[in-house]
């Protein structure tokens, strides 16, 4: 990434020569290909819908449109290919790139001997484009570079879709700040502003990694980075202010007069320079361009270098030496004095024409002063320091943010990356940590009836992390999903926790049924319950059903129940038996009695087979209100879905075994309160999980579940009465094909569910949107546009992969890759990481010949299964 561009784009759906260099282009206009670099491209190559692929012929450095015409840069659209600096190089032509970069170190040492410099971005690139040669061969290391790197050929990859921002200039950034995609950008962060009641900092100021004290004045569309601004700063609209601290003066009140002003379209920032204890002041117009010349309207502060001559009783002398060739332009012109930095404040009021004095002291002190220009700062910037500084006051910001957050917040930021900002500071980032770890115990005591428990306990492993005490946060860690699982129960009904919680013993009232002469009165009755269910898959809005995000926010998804094979894969049957106990056994051949259902108790061991059951005892009450006492209960379970299929398979199952359980002993056998007792289930077997999974299975079709906190959760299950028609598009164009791949989601959801404990920016905006996807889903569904369900599921899939990274791997990227001409839209089901795949073709004849490609290509271990929407309840 060589290039001052931030570009938008799937680098996956990229098809780049495997043994070659290759430079990423995008047609642009020839009034901004005149100022950026452009790409001569063959005209024969692969052209594609999204992309073409030819050879690069010559490389044009900002060139007018004479010189387009002239190397046949014009392409038949009347545009021209824009350099975007992004380089991929791969297979043979990496290797010599290695082997150059082993043979580095006298090449750079001879570079720093010379005091020469070799550009990455020209000199690197020209050595792969034969029409450079000569060019680069007197450039310094030229002849190296082609030799080395010369026999391989350079590729443009003209991608169609790739959108970009350039950063060429101060004006370009705040014009993006302030322009189209002013949507994506966040206007605070990391940041310490006053009340509205003592400042005046517009709405559309961006203010990032900056204290603002109060008494300070911000205009619209202004960016101020990396800087502490103090009492009596004014600083205009569209202006800049990046690295500057402002000094606070004692004694100073917000009421004082102004000390400083920026006016409006400026820009000043400040620098510390080798060898100099003060760090220097430099400022400019927002639009001055430091190497336009004098004859060339050069202006300084937005004015002509003539007028300010006049204005301030300069001369041009002063600026510039009489000897030597180079234009007398900003770039070289001595005007930046180095001096205390109130003096350094005053002069620049003076020098941007802020002040009546024109001769007086004022003159006499810039003239007097040791002075630089913009070219012996750019040689001469203490670039270690720079970063330190930055680093120990990002670090200073971070820590006064993570207190306020425990002091008068509900921890609601994420205290993993402020510590790690924190922890910049190398010297004292651990003590700090440790003074934050401190205030916990207030908090909790200050708001234990409206703080999640789960919440708490995962900011004291955060800080815990941060101050190096891995052991204790390991041990904490446990108290985190023992809290999770808590607060999912009690909101499964009032006094639910408390009544899983509560002991079990021979003599209490729950394990005694009697008559009214002391014995105990239950003549057996046999019963048999068969329960099938389907699988589901889904096509937005996971990770929205999971606790603790179910349990504090409201959650969206869009699944379907279907049939496998002509069958309901899932299913347990039930029955009752004179002799006592219980009998567990399932399809895999495992099988236990268990004689004396007291002991059954929480947590599990992950390696049991029978922790589902178990837990299904739990839930439905069978245990703690001796249901069963007088008789036994054989339970029969199977699944007929391969495993870590990504279906819901675990929670339909145990959908299956509570649904009959109640059904066995006369309880409340409704879907909503089997699928809330399943969400409980699956927290004290350790797995965690959400309701998506229970729905899909329990209810029938497709359907659109909503779910709001509160006690209990309410979940709110739409069936989409969908058409014939829609049916039948659906079940002939979507390719359900198990990839082969397995993958527990449990694995996943620990992953996951900790990001949002830790408040995870990205990973709530990514819920967000799923749940938005959810709802587009159903209105495309409504309106029988399978087409665009396609798109919403290709957007769900790259969001899963945000969340996480691993849910795609080498195998799953190549089947999406094949498939990627035949579909409009795919995604993996559930979690990911494997399991199922759907694919969704564009049509009904894409379907059978993606079915009939993938059946007979043995590179894909996968299987293509028939399925049919469910619509039986």
């Amino acid at each position: 990434m060589t290039g001052d561009v931030l570009p938008c784009f799937d680098a996956s759906t990229m098809i780049l020569p495997e043994d070659a260099s290759c430079i990423i282009t995008v047609p642009i206009t020839l009034d901004i290909a005149s100022n950026h670099g452009v790409i001569v491209a063959a005209k024969d190559g692969i052209l594609n819908e999204n992309y073409a692929l030819s050879l690069v012929d010559d490389l044009l450095q900002k060139p007018n449109v004479d010189e387009l015409a002239k190397n046949h840069a014009i392409l038949d659209d009347g545009r021209a290919l824009l350099d975007t600096g992004i380089i991929a190089v791969r297979g043979k032509a990496w290797e010599e790139l290695v082997m150059l970069s082993c043979s580095c170190p006298p090449m750079v040492s001879e570079l720093l001997k010379s005091g020469k410099e070799m550009s990455l971005y020209e000199d690197l690139v020209a050595a792969w484009v034969p029409a450079k040669h000569d060019w680069l061969m007197l450039r310094p290391l030229g002849k190296e570079l082609v030799s080395k790197l010369g026999k391989q050929r350079m590729f443009s990859y003209c991608a169609y879709e790739l959108l970009f921002l350039h950063f060429g200039t101060s004006s370009e950034v705040l014009d993006h700040l302030s322009g189209d995609v002013s949507g994506l950008v966040g206007r605070r962060h990391l940041c310490s502003i006053p009340a509205t009641t003592v400042s005046d900092i517009a709405a559309s100021a961006v203010v990032l990694s900056s204290k603002i004290a109060h008494g300070v004045s911000i205009g619209e569309d202004s960016l101020i980075y990396d800087s502490n601004i103090s009492s009596g700063i004014q600083i205009g609209s569209l202006s800049i202010v990046v690295g500057t601290n402002f000094p606070e003066e004692a004694g100073s009140t917000a009421e004082d007069s102004f000390r400083f002003m920026l006016p409006d379209r400026h820009c000043l920032w400040e620098v510390p320079l080798v060898g100099c204890t003060e760090r220097v002041l430099v400022y400019c117009g927002l639009h001055d361009n430091p190497k336009n010349s004098l004859t060339k309207d050069g202006t300084f502060c937005g004015k002509p270098w003539q007028k300010v001559w006049h204005d301030l009783g300069i001369q041009e002398s002063d600026l510039w030496s009489s000897t030597g060739s180079q234009e007398k332009c900003l770039w070289n012109a001595k005007i930046f004095p180095i001096l205390s930095y109130s003096e350094m404040l005053t002069l620049a009021t003076w020098l941007m024409g802020l002040s009546d004095h024109k001769t007086g002291f004022l003159l006499p002190l810039w003239k007097n002063s040791r002075r630089v220009s913009l070219e012996e700062l750019h040689r001469s910037i203490d670039f270690s320091e720079m970063c330190t500084g930055s680093s120990n006051h990002q670090a200073d910001l971070a820590a006064g943010i993570a207190k306020a957050c425990i002091n008068y917040g509900m921890l609601g930021r994420n205290l993993s990356q402020l510590c790690e900002e924190i922890l910049q500071k190398e010297l004292s980032g651990v003590d700090i940590c440790k003074d934050i770890l401190d205030l916990c115990p207030r908090l909790q005591d200050q708001n234990s009836k409206i703080l999640p428990k789960s919440r708490a306990y995962q900011a004291q492993v955060d800080l815990l992390r941060a101050c190096k005490e891995e052991t204790t946060a390991s041990e904490l860690e446990h108290k985190v999903w023992a809290a999770v699982a808590d607060e999912t129960a009690s909101a499964i009904k009032y006094g639910f926790r408390e009544y899983l919680l509560e002991p079990l013993s021979r003599g209490s009232s729950a394990y005694q049924n009697k008559n009214d002469d002391g014995f105990v009165d239950h003549p057996f009755q046999p019963r048999t319950v068969k329960v099938e269910l389907p699988v589901r898959i889904d096509f937005a809005g996971g990770w929205s059903d999971t606790p603790p995000w179910s349990l504090e926010r409201a959650g969206c998804v869009l699944n379907v129940a279907i049939s496998l094979e002509s069958s309901l894969p899932i299913g347990t049957i039930i029955e009752t038996t004179k002799m006592s106990g219980v009998l567990i056994s399932d399809d895999a051949g495992n099988q236990l009695h268990i004689e004396d259902l007291t002991p059954i108790a929480t947590p599990f061991d992950h390696n049991d087979p029978f922790r589902l059951v178990k837990s299904a005892l739990l839930v439905t009450g069978v245990i703690h209100e001796k249901l069963i006492e007088s008789m036994g209960l054989q339970i029969r379970t199977w699944a007929n879905v391969p495993r870590g299929s990504g279906l819901g398979t675990s929670s339909i199952l145990a959908a299956a075994v509570v649904k009959a359980l109640l059904q066995i002993t006369d309880g409340d056998q409704s879907n909503e309160n089997v699928a809330r007792l399943v969400l409980l289930l699956e927290q004290l077997m350790g797995t965690g999980g959400g309701w998506q999974d229970q729905i899909g299975g329990l209810y029938p079709g497709i359907k659109f579940t909503s779910s709001f906190p509160g006690i209990p959760l309410r979940l709110q299950v739409i069936p989409l009465l969908a058409s014939p028609q829609l049916i039948l598009e659906l079940q002939q164009r979507l390719l359900v094909v198990f990839t082969g791949q397995v993958r527990l989601a449990h694995q996943v959801l620990q992953k996951v569910v900790t990001r949002y404990l830790q408040r995870d920016n990205l990973l709530i905006s990514s819920i967000k949107r799923l749940t938005e996807l959810a709802k587009n889903g159903r209105d495309a569904l409504m309106n029988c546009d399978v087409d665009e369900l396609g798109k919403i599921m290709l957007e769900a899939w790259r969001l899963h992969q945000e969340l996480d990274p691993h849910c795609s791997n080498e195998f799953v990227d190549r089947l999406f890759a094949f498939a990627d001409p035949y579909c409009c839209g795919y995604k993996l089901v559930g979690a990911g990481g494997g399991g199922f795949a759907l694919l969704l073709a564009k049509d009904a004849e894409s379907a059978t010949e993606l079915r009939r490609m993938l059946e007979k290509d043995s590179n894909f271990n996968s299987e293509v299964y028939n399925w049919n929407i469910y619509l039986e309840s």
